[in-house]
Protein backbone atom coordinates (compact mmCIF):
# COMPACT_ATOMS: atom_id res chain seq x y z
CA UNK A 1 0.00 0.00 0.00
CA UNK A 2 2.68 2.46 1.32
CA UNK A 3 4.85 1.41 -1.99
CA UNK A 4 1.90 2.29 -4.14
CA UNK A 5 1.36 5.95 -3.22
CA UNK A 6 4.85 6.58 -3.14
CA UNK A 7 4.32 5.84 -6.89
CA UNK A 8 1.06 7.85 -7.78
CA UNK A 9 3.18 10.58 -6.15
CA UNK A 10 5.46 9.44 -8.55
CA UNK A 11 3.90 9.65 -11.39
CA UNK A 12 2.60 13.25 -10.33
CA UNK A 13 5.98 14.50 -9.99
CA UNK A 14 6.50 13.79 -13.44
CA UNK A 15 3.25 14.85 -14.82
CA UNK A 16 4.38 18.65 -13.20
CA UNK A 17 7.50 18.04 -14.92
CA UNK A 18 6.08 17.29 -18.89
CA UNK A 19 3.36 19.91 -18.10
CA UNK A 20 6.10 22.34 -17.64
CA UNK A 21 8.65 21.03 -21.19
CA UNK A 22 5.70 22.27 -23.44
CA UNK A 23 6.45 26.06 -22.58
CA UNK A 24 10.55 25.16 -23.16
CA UNK A 25 10.64 26.99 -26.64
CA UNK A 26 14.59 27.79 -26.35
CA UNK A 27 18.08 26.98 -24.81
CA UNK A 28 16.94 30.31 -22.39
CA UNK A 29 13.69 28.33 -21.26
CA UNK A 30 15.87 25.16 -20.81
CA UNK A 31 18.81 26.83 -18.31
CA UNK A 32 17.12 29.63 -16.73
CA UNK A 33 13.28 29.04 -17.23
CA UNK A 34 13.21 32.28 -19.25
CA UNK A 35 14.34 34.60 -16.36
CA UNK A 36 10.73 35.30 -15.73
CA UNK A 37 10.24 33.42 -12.81
CA UNK A 38 8.10 35.16 -9.54
CA UNK A 39 9.34 34.95 -6.09
CA UNK A 40 7.40 32.48 -5.13
CA UNK A 41 9.04 29.98 -8.01
CA UNK A 42 12.51 31.37 -7.02
CA UNK A 43 12.26 30.44 -2.77
CA UNK A 44 10.93 27.14 -4.10
CA UNK A 45 14.01 26.05 -6.25
CA UNK A 46 16.65 27.09 -3.91
CA UNK A 47 15.12 25.69 -1.14
CA UNK A 48 13.97 22.64 -3.00
CA UNK A 49 17.76 22.24 -4.32
CA UNK A 50 19.29 22.56 -1.02
CA UNK A 51 16.83 19.95 0.61
CA UNK A 52 18.04 16.94 -0.24
CA UNK A 53 19.06 13.52 0.82
CA UNK A 54 21.36 15.17 3.36
CA UNK A 55 19.26 17.20 4.71
CA UNK A 56 17.05 13.94 5.90
CA UNK A 57 19.53 11.32 6.01
CA UNK A 58 22.64 12.48 6.31
CA UNK A 59 22.38 15.09 8.72
CA UNK A 60 20.44 13.09 11.35
CA UNK A 61 23.01 10.81 11.53
CA UNK A 62 25.86 13.15 11.85
CA UNK A 63 23.98 15.13 14.20
CA UNK A 64 23.52 12.07 16.47
CA UNK A 65 27.32 11.49 16.70
CA UNK A 66 28.77 14.46 16.86
CA UNK A 67 25.67 17.16 17.86
CA UNK A 68 25.26 20.98 16.29
CA UNK A 69 28.76 20.93 16.60
CA UNK A 70 29.29 18.42 13.90
CA UNK A 71 27.04 19.65 11.75
CA UNK A 72 28.51 23.21 11.21
CA UNK A 73 28.99 22.55 7.26
CA UNK A 74 24.94 22.14 6.78
CA UNK A 75 23.03 22.92 7.92
CA UNK A 76 24.85 26.14 9.47
CA UNK A 77 27.17 26.51 6.52
CA UNK A 78 25.14 25.66 3.40
CA UNK A 79 21.94 28.14 4.68
CA UNK A 80 24.86 30.99 5.26
CA UNK A 81 25.76 30.58 1.73
CA UNK A 82 22.31 30.67 0.40
CA UNK A 83 21.71 34.25 2.18
CA UNK A 84 25.60 35.28 1.49
CA UNK A 85 24.25 34.77 -2.25
CA UNK A 86 21.00 36.83 -2.04
CA UNK A 87 22.61 39.98 -0.25
CA UNK A 88 25.72 40.11 -2.21
CA UNK A 89 25.96 38.04 -5.35
CA UNK A 90 22.82 37.73 -6.63
CA UNK A 91 22.19 41.51 -8.19
CA UNK A 92 25.52 41.79 -9.31
CA UNK A 93 25.25 38.33 -11.27
CA UNK A 94 22.03 38.90 -12.41
CA UNK A 95 22.74 42.26 -13.96
CA UNK A 96 24.99 40.38 -16.42
CA UNK A 97 22.49 38.54 -17.91
CA UNK A 98 24.54 35.78 -18.33
CA UNK A 99 23.80 32.14 -18.75
CA UNK A 100 26.19 30.23 -16.39
CA UNK A 101 28.32 31.06 -13.96
CA UNK A 102 31.41 30.03 -15.94
CA UNK A 103 30.23 32.91 -18.07
CA UNK A 104 31.59 35.09 -15.65
CA UNK A 105 35.21 33.77 -15.49
CA UNK A 106 35.48 34.47 -19.68
CA UNK A 107 34.07 37.82 -19.58
CA UNK A 108 35.77 39.03 -15.89
CA UNK A 109 39.32 37.15 -16.75
CA UNK A 110 39.64 34.72 -19.94
CA UNK A 111 38.60 31.94 -21.84
CA UNK A 112 41.14 29.50 -19.66
CA UNK A 113 40.23 30.72 -16.33
CA UNK A 114 36.78 30.17 -17.48
CA UNK A 115 37.64 26.50 -18.49
CA UNK A 116 39.49 25.73 -15.48
CA UNK A 117 36.61 26.46 -13.06
CA UNK A 118 34.24 25.33 -15.31
CA UNK A 119 36.02 21.91 -15.23
CA UNK A 120 36.26 22.12 -10.98
CA UNK A 121 32.72 23.22 -10.97
CA UNK A 122 31.73 20.21 -12.92
CA UNK A 123 33.74 17.70 -10.36
CA UNK A 124 32.08 19.59 -7.56
CA UNK A 125 29.22 17.75 -8.53
CA UNK A 126 29.97 14.10 -8.44
CA UNK A 127 29.89 14.06 -4.75
CA UNK A 128 26.68 15.99 -4.64
CA UNK A 129 24.15 14.46 -7.12
CA UNK A 130 25.96 10.95 -6.45
CA UNK A 131 24.53 11.43 -3.03
CA UNK A 132 21.00 12.37 -4.15
CA UNK A 133 20.84 9.04 -6.35
CA UNK A 134 22.45 6.79 -3.53
CA UNK A 135 19.49 8.00 -1.15
CA UNK A 136 16.99 7.41 -4.18
CA UNK A 137 18.47 3.82 -3.82
CA UNK A 138 18.04 3.47 -0.43
CA UNK A 139 14.37 4.45 -0.12
CA UNK A 140 13.27 2.14 -2.97
CA UNK A 141 14.83 -0.91 -1.43
CA UNK A 142 13.83 0.41 2.54
CA UNK A 143 10.06 0.68 0.70
CA UNK A 144 9.76 -2.62 -0.93
CA UNK A 145 11.38 -4.41 2.12
CA UNK A 146 14.86 -5.13 0.26
CA UNK A 147 12.58 -6.70 -3.25
CA UNK A 148 14.51 -3.50 -5.02
CA UNK A 149 18.25 -3.81 -4.60
CA UNK A 150 19.87 0.05 -3.69
CA UNK A 151 21.98 -0.34 -7.03
CA UNK A 152 18.26 -1.12 -8.87
CA UNK A 153 16.46 1.88 -7.06
CA UNK A 154 19.46 4.23 -8.19
CA UNK A 155 18.93 2.98 -11.74
CA UNK A 156 14.96 3.80 -11.43
CA UNK A 157 14.93 6.77 -9.50
CA UNK A 158 17.61 8.33 -12.36
CA UNK A 159 15.66 7.27 -14.92
CA UNK A 160 12.32 9.11 -13.51
CA UNK A 161 14.74 12.41 -12.68
CA UNK A 162 15.73 12.37 -16.59
CA UNK A 163 12.12 11.97 -17.53
CA UNK A 164 11.23 15.87 -16.52
CA UNK A 165 14.99 17.11 -16.54
CA UNK A 166 16.04 15.87 -20.34
CA UNK A 167 12.53 17.56 -21.48
CA UNK A 168 12.05 20.46 -19.67
CA UNK A 169 15.11 21.40 -17.81
CA UNK A 170 14.99 24.75 -15.74
CA UNK A 171 11.31 25.19 -16.28
CA UNK A 172 10.35 21.35 -15.37
CA UNK A 173 12.72 21.87 -12.26
CA UNK A 174 10.78 24.78 -11.21
CA UNK A 175 7.62 23.33 -11.45
CA UNK A 176 8.34 20.61 -9.12
CA UNK A 177 10.08 22.11 -6.92
CA UNK A 178 7.17 24.23 -6.33
CA UNK A 179 4.91 21.12 -5.61
CA UNK A 180 7.54 19.46 -3.73
CA UNK A 181 8.33 22.08 -1.32
CA UNK A 182 4.87 22.11 -0.63
CA UNK A 183 5.25 18.80 -0.11
CA UNK A 184 7.92 18.75 1.90
CA UNK A 185 7.24 21.57 4.16
CA UNK A 186 3.62 20.23 5.09
CA UNK A 187 4.93 16.74 5.75
CA UNK A 188 7.51 17.76 8.07
CA UNK A 189 5.27 19.78 10.00
CA UNK A 190 3.07 17.11 10.67
CA UNK A 191 5.48 14.25 11.39
CA UNK A 192 6.83 16.62 13.59
CA UNK A 193 3.91 16.93 15.65
CA UNK A 194 3.14 13.10 15.65
CA UNK A 195 6.70 12.23 16.47
CA UNK A 196 6.59 14.97 19.27
CA UNK A 197 3.22 13.20 21.15
CA UNK A 198 5.05 9.63 20.95
CA UNK A 199 8.03 10.51 22.79
CA UNK A 200 6.19 12.47 25.30
CA UNK A 201 6.18 16.23 23.31
CA UNK A 202 8.92 18.61 22.63
CA UNK A 203 10.14 19.47 25.77
CA UNK A 204 11.19 16.19 26.80
CA UNK A 205 12.93 15.93 23.38
CA UNK A 206 15.11 18.56 23.92
CA UNK A 207 15.86 18.26 27.49
CA UNK A 208 16.93 14.22 26.33
CA UNK A 209 18.88 16.02 23.83
CA UNK A 210 20.71 18.57 26.57
CA UNK A 211 21.65 15.44 28.91
CA UNK A 212 22.85 14.00 25.96
CA UNK A 213 25.23 16.95 25.04
CA UNK A 214 24.23 17.11 21.78
CA UNK A 215 22.70 20.95 21.74
CA UNK A 216 26.61 22.47 22.19
CA UNK A 217 27.41 24.02 19.45
CA UNK A 218 30.67 26.43 20.38
CA UNK A 219 34.01 23.91 19.68
CA UNK A 220 36.61 23.69 22.71
CA UNK A 221 38.77 26.56 22.95
CA UNK A 222 42.02 24.62 21.22
CA UNK A 223 43.44 26.05 17.61
CA UNK A 224 42.32 22.61 15.77
CA UNK A 225 38.78 22.33 17.04
CA UNK A 226 38.74 26.30 16.04
CA UNK A 227 39.96 26.62 13.19
CA UNK A 228 38.69 22.62 11.98
CA UNK A 229 35.07 24.53 12.78
CA UNK A 230 35.58 28.06 10.89
CA UNK A 231 36.93 25.79 7.95
CA UNK A 232 34.14 23.48 7.64
CA UNK A 233 31.56 26.20 7.76
CA UNK A 234 33.76 27.94 4.99
CA UNK A 235 33.61 24.75 2.87
CA UNK A 236 30.02 24.89 2.46
CA UNK A 237 29.27 28.61 3.21
CA UNK A 238 32.05 29.90 0.98
CA UNK A 239 32.54 26.77 -1.26
CA UNK A 240 28.59 26.96 -2.83
CA UNK A 241 28.92 29.94 -3.91
CA UNK A 242 30.37 29.83 -7.23
CA UNK A 243 28.10 26.80 -8.37
CA UNK A 244 25.82 26.95 -11.08
CA UNK A 245 22.36 25.22 -9.50
CA UNK A 246 22.48 28.93 -7.02
CA UNK A 247 23.64 30.71 -10.19
CA UNK A 248 20.53 29.24 -12.27
CA UNK A 249 18.26 30.15 -9.52
CA UNK A 250 19.46 33.30 -9.33
CA UNK A 251 19.57 33.96 -12.95
CA UNK A 252 15.86 32.73 -13.57
CA UNK A 253 14.08 35.48 -11.78
CA UNK A 254 12.08 37.82 -13.19
CA UNK A 255 13.95 40.68 -11.97
CA UNK A 256 17.25 41.70 -9.73
CA UNK A 257 15.94 41.86 -6.29
CA UNK A 258 13.17 38.77 -6.88
CA UNK A 259 16.87 37.14 -7.10
CA UNK A 260 18.06 38.33 -3.87
CA UNK A 261 15.23 37.83 -2.07
CA UNK A 262 14.52 34.78 -3.06
CA UNK A 263 17.78 33.01 -2.49
CA UNK A 264 17.74 34.78 1.06
CA UNK A 265 14.21 33.99 2.19
CA UNK A 266 15.02 30.02 0.75
CA UNK A 267 18.03 30.05 2.62
CA UNK A 268 16.22 31.29 5.74
CA UNK A 269 13.34 28.76 5.00
CA UNK A 270 16.03 25.91 4.69
CA UNK A 271 17.66 25.96 8.04
CA UNK A 272 14.65 26.62 9.83
CA UNK A 273 12.88 22.98 8.33
CA UNK A 274 16.56 21.07 8.36
CA UNK A 275 16.47 21.10 12.26
CA UNK A 276 12.78 18.77 11.65
CA UNK A 277 14.63 15.66 10.67
CA UNK A 278 16.97 16.09 13.33
CA UNK A 279 14.33 16.59 15.88
CA UNK A 280 12.50 13.32 14.69
CA UNK A 281 15.94 11.36 14.95
CA UNK A 282 16.22 12.28 19.13
CA UNK A 283 12.58 11.50 19.22
CA UNK A 284 13.92 8.21 17.50
CA UNK A 285 16.82 7.86 20.23
CA UNK A 286 13.56 7.94 22.67
CA UNK A 287 11.11 5.62 21.62
CA UNK A 288 13.51 3.05 20.29
CA UNK A 289 17.37 3.50 21.43
CA UNK A 290 17.51 0.07 20.23
CA UNK A 291 17.60 0.83 16.89
CA UNK A 292 19.28 4.09 16.89
CA UNK A 293 22.16 1.95 19.03
CA UNK A 294 22.42 -0.64 16.08
CA UNK A 295 22.72 1.72 13.15
CA UNK A 296 24.84 4.62 14.63
CA UNK A 297 28.40 2.75 14.76
CA UNK A 298 27.98 2.29 11.21
CA UNK A 299 28.31 5.58 8.91
CA UNK A 300 26.03 4.85 6.20
CA UNK A 301 24.47 2.29 8.11
CA UNK A 302 23.27 5.47 10.33
CA UNK A 303 21.68 7.36 7.65
CA UNK A 304 18.59 4.43 7.90
CA UNK A 305 17.43 5.25 11.03
CA UNK A 306 15.69 7.39 10.44
CA UNK A 307 13.51 6.18 7.57
CA UNK A 308 13.12 2.89 9.74
CA UNK A 309 11.68 4.35 12.29
CA UNK A 310 8.84 5.82 10.77
CA UNK A 311 8.47 2.50 9.10
CA UNK A 312 8.22 0.73 12.53
CA UNK A 313 6.95 3.12 15.01
CA UNK A 314 4.64 5.66 13.05
CA UNK A 315 1.03 5.02 11.27
CA UNK A 316 0.19 4.71 7.46
CA UNK A 317 -0.18 8.46 6.73
CA UNK A 318 2.50 9.53 8.44
CA UNK A 319 4.60 7.31 6.36
CA UNK A 320 3.02 8.43 3.03
CA UNK A 321 3.83 11.57 4.07
CA UNK A 322 7.52 11.34 5.55
CA UNK A 323 8.57 9.55 2.50
CA UNK A 324 6.43 11.63 -0.17
CA UNK A 325 8.91 14.42 1.48
CA UNK A 326 11.91 12.62 1.56
CA UNK A 327 11.08 11.54 -2.23
CA UNK A 328 10.34 15.15 -2.68
CA UNK A 329 13.33 16.64 -1.36
CA UNK A 330 15.59 14.03 -2.96
CA UNK A 331 13.72 14.38 -6.94
CA UNK A 332 13.97 18.24 -6.41
CA UNK A 333 17.68 18.37 -5.55
CA UNK A 334 18.59 15.18 -8.08
CA UNK A 335 16.96 17.43 -11.53
CA UNK A 336 18.31 20.53 -9.83
CA UNK A 337 21.86 19.76 -9.35
CA UNK A 338 22.06 16.76 -12.85
CA UNK A 339 20.81 20.31 -14.95
CA UNK A 340 23.77 22.86 -13.32
CA UNK A 341 26.75 20.53 -14.21
CA UNK A 342 25.40 19.72 -17.48
CA UNK A 343 24.81 23.18 -18.16
CA UNK A 344 28.07 24.18 -17.89
CA UNK A 345 29.90 21.62 -19.21
CA UNK A 346 27.78 22.60 -22.36
CA UNK A 347 27.80 26.36 -22.90
CA UNK A 348 31.34 26.77 -21.00
CA UNK A 349 33.34 23.55 -22.20
CA UNK A 350 31.77 22.44 -25.72
CA UNK A 351 29.93 25.30 -26.84
CA UNK A 352 33.09 27.55 -27.55
CA UNK A 353 34.24 24.69 -30.07
CA UNK A 354 31.46 25.51 -31.84
CA UNK A 355 30.51 29.20 -32.57
CA UNK A 356 28.21 28.96 -35.54
CA UNK A 357 25.66 26.12 -33.51
CA UNK A 358 21.74 27.61 -33.46
CA UNK A 359 19.76 27.56 -30.20
CA UNK A 360 17.85 24.67 -31.73
CA UNK A 361 21.24 22.68 -31.83
CA UNK A 362 22.58 23.85 -28.61
CA UNK A 363 19.58 22.71 -26.96
CA UNK A 364 19.80 19.60 -28.32
CA UNK A 365 23.14 19.32 -26.80
CA UNK A 366 22.55 20.66 -23.57
CA UNK A 367 20.30 17.25 -23.16
CA UNK A 368 22.44 14.85 -24.68
CA UNK A 369 25.35 16.08 -22.04
CA UNK A 370 22.57 15.71 -19.55
CA UNK A 371 21.88 12.09 -20.28
CA UNK A 372 25.96 11.31 -20.43
CA UNK A 373 25.87 13.27 -17.12
CA UNK A 374 23.50 11.50 -15.09
CA UNK A 375 25.40 8.02 -16.78
CA UNK A 376 28.75 9.16 -14.76
CA UNK A 377 26.98 9.77 -11.59
CA UNK A 378 25.29 6.52 -11.66
CA UNK A 379 28.77 4.83 -12.06
CA UNK A 380 29.98 7.05 -9.33
CA UNK A 381 27.02 6.04 -6.69
CA UNK A 382 27.81 2.71 -7.22
CA UNK A 383 31.26 1.97 -6.66
CA UNK A 384 31.03 4.90 -4.06
CA UNK A 385 31.31 3.57 -0.18
CA UNK A 386 30.78 7.13 1.67
CA UNK A 387 27.84 8.67 3.58
CA UNK A 388 25.47 10.59 1.63
CA UNK A 389 26.86 13.57 4.33
CA UNK A 390 29.98 13.20 3.65
CA UNK A 391 29.87 12.92 -0.86
CA UNK A 392 27.83 16.01 0.36
CA UNK A 393 30.28 17.89 2.57
CA UNK A 394 33.43 17.04 0.59
CA UNK A 395 31.83 18.14 -2.47
CA UNK A 396 32.93 21.61 -2.29
CA UNK A 397 36.27 21.37 -1.68
CA UNK A 398 37.45 22.14 -5.20
CA UNK A 399 35.21 25.13 -5.45
CA UNK A 400 36.02 26.56 -2.74
CA UNK A 401 40.17 26.55 -3.21
CA UNK A 402 39.50 27.36 -6.78
CA UNK A 403 36.66 29.14 -7.72
CA UNK A 404 35.60 31.55 -5.22
CA UNK A 405 38.49 33.79 -4.77
CA UNK A 406 38.30 34.98 -8.74
CA UNK A 407 34.46 35.12 -8.43
CA UNK A 408 34.46 37.42 -5.17
CA UNK A 409 37.21 39.30 -5.72
CA UNK A 410 36.50 39.95 -9.47
CA UNK A 411 33.00 41.22 -8.27
CA UNK A 412 34.09 43.68 -5.57
CA UNK A 413 38.23 44.55 -6.07
CA UNK A 414 38.67 46.45 -9.85
CA UNK A 415 42.08 45.63 -9.48
CA UNK A 416 41.73 41.77 -10.04
CA UNK A 417 43.74 40.65 -13.09
CA UNK A 418 43.41 37.47 -15.13
CA UNK A 419 47.22 36.60 -13.61
CA UNK A 420 45.67 37.09 -10.28
CA UNK A 421 42.94 34.71 -10.86
CA UNK A 422 45.29 32.38 -12.57
CA UNK A 423 47.83 32.74 -9.75
CA UNK A 424 44.45 31.97 -7.30
CA UNK A 425 43.45 28.66 -8.78
CA UNK A 426 47.27 27.36 -9.03
CA UNK A 427 47.96 28.22 -5.47
CA UNK A 428 44.76 26.97 -3.78
CA UNK A 429 44.16 23.72 -6.07
CA UNK A 430 47.71 22.72 -5.33
CA UNK A 431 47.88 23.67 -1.71
CA UNK A 432 44.77 21.41 -0.95
CA UNK A 433 45.98 18.67 -3.16
CA UNK A 434 49.44 18.89 -1.30
CA UNK A 435 47.48 18.88 2.14
CA UNK A 436 45.41 16.15 1.17
CA UNK A 437 48.15 13.98 0.03
CA UNK A 438 50.77 15.16 2.43
CA UNK A 439 49.09 16.11 6.07
CA UNK A 440 44.93 15.39 5.65
CA UNK A 441 45.30 15.66 9.60
CA UNK A 442 47.12 19.16 10.25
CA UNK A 443 45.54 21.74 12.47
CA UNK A 444 44.69 23.64 9.29
CA UNK A 445 42.19 21.50 6.93
CA UNK A 446 43.91 21.39 3.57
CA UNK A 447 40.47 23.00 2.05
CA UNK A 448 40.84 25.78 4.20
CA UNK A 449 44.78 26.32 3.92
CA UNK A 450 44.53 26.40 0.18
CA UNK A 451 41.55 28.86 0.50
CA UNK A 452 43.70 31.02 2.32
CA UNK A 453 46.48 30.46 -1.07
CA UNK A 454 43.94 31.41 -3.11
CA UNK A 455 43.58 34.82 -1.70
CA UNK A 456 47.11 35.14 -1.37
CA UNK A 457 47.29 34.02 -5.07
CA UNK A 458 45.19 36.53 -6.14
CA UNK A 459 46.55 39.29 -4.22
CA UNK A 460 50.01 39.22 -5.15
CA UNK A 461 49.14 38.18 -8.72
CA UNK A 462 46.97 40.97 -9.53
CA UNK A 463 49.35 43.26 -8.15
CA UNK A 464 52.58 42.21 -9.67
CA UNK A 465 53.29 42.88 -13.41
CA UNK A 466 51.00 41.74 -15.62
CA UNK A 467 52.10 39.18 -18.14
CA UNK A 468 48.51 38.00 -19.21
CA UNK A 469 46.07 40.03 -20.86
CA UNK A 470 42.93 40.68 -19.03
CA UNK A 471 39.55 39.14 -20.14
CA UNK A 472 36.99 40.88 -22.80
CA UNK A 473 34.87 42.40 -19.73
CA UNK A 474 38.13 43.62 -17.39
CA UNK A 475 35.20 45.78 -14.86
CA UNK A 476 32.61 43.80 -14.69
CA UNK A 477 30.35 46.78 -14.36
CA UNK A 478 30.62 47.44 -17.89
CA UNK A 479 29.86 43.58 -19.26
CA UNK A 480 26.23 43.00 -20.25
CA UNK A 481 24.47 45.52 -19.03
CA UNK A 482 21.25 44.09 -20.63
CA UNK A 483 20.34 40.41 -20.24
CA UNK A 484 19.66 40.10 -24.01
CA UNK A 485 23.08 41.08 -25.12
CA UNK A 486 25.04 38.46 -26.88
CA UNK A 487 27.82 36.63 -25.22
CA UNK A 488 31.33 37.90 -26.39
CA UNK A 489 32.28 36.08 -29.60
CA UNK A 490 29.20 33.95 -29.45
CA UNK A 491 25.67 33.58 -30.50
CA UNK A 492 22.98 35.89 -28.42
CA UNK A 493 20.87 33.13 -26.49
CA UNK A 494 17.45 33.81 -26.24
CA UNK A 495 17.20 35.21 -23.11
CA UNK A 496 13.78 36.33 -21.85
CA UNK A 497 12.85 39.68 -20.53
CA UNK A 498 11.60 39.89 -17.38
CA UNK A 499 11.68 43.39 -16.73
Amino acid sequence: MLFALVLVYIAVSISIGLYAATRVKNSSDFVVAGRHLPLPFIVATVFATWFGSETVLGIPASFLREGLHGVIADPFGSSCCLVLVGLFFARPLYRLGLLTIGDFYRIRYNRLIELATSVCVVISYLGWVSAQITALGLVFSLLTDGAILPWQGMCAGLAVVLVYTLLGGMLSVAFTDLFQMAVIVGGMIYIAVVVSGLAGGAGVVFEHAQGLGLLEFWPALNPREVIGFIAAWATMALGSIPQQDVFQRVGAARNEQTAGLGSTLGGCLYFIFAFVPMFLVLAATLIDPQLVTQHLSDGRSAQNILPLFVLGHTPLAVQVLFFGALLSAILSCSSATLLAPSVTVAENILRPFFPNITDRQFLRMLRIVVFLFALAVLAFSLFSNRSIYAMVEGAYKITLVAAFVPLAFGLYWKRATTQGAAAAMACGISTWLGGELLAPDAILPPQFAGLLAAIAGMLVGSLAPQRYARGSGADPALAFRHPDQAHPGREPHAHGNGH
